[in-house]
């Protein structure tokens, strides 16, 4: 099944590449061009024992992959996740 998170911090990243070790085709899309950057060259904003590994091999596999086009992760999914900061009431 092809699933896009959008927004790459914690939930995001944690989620995209969780179901990408489950044999789904994952992208993490982020408006923050630096971020998907680094993620793309295996620089993890966070700390999540075990992650590291898991989305790094889940890349090498192509099973995850990391971009700032919305409209292409919404085209080619077929569930989306929306995991961006959710304003303070």
């Amino acid at each position: 099944m092809n699933i896009s998170c959008i927004g790459c911090r914690y939930v995001g990243l944690v989620v995209g590449t969780c179901l990408a070790d489950r044999g789904n085709e994952g992208m993490c899309v982020d408006i923050d061009s630096r971020k998907i950057a680094k993620l793309r060259r295996g620089i993890i904003p966070i700390y999540e024992p075990g992650l590291q590994d898991m989305l790094h091999r889940n890349v090498k596999e192509k099973r995850l992959s990391f971009s700032t086009d919305m409209k292409r992760a919404i085209k080619s999914s077929q569930v989306i996740f929306i995991t961006v900061g959710t304003p303070p009431v």
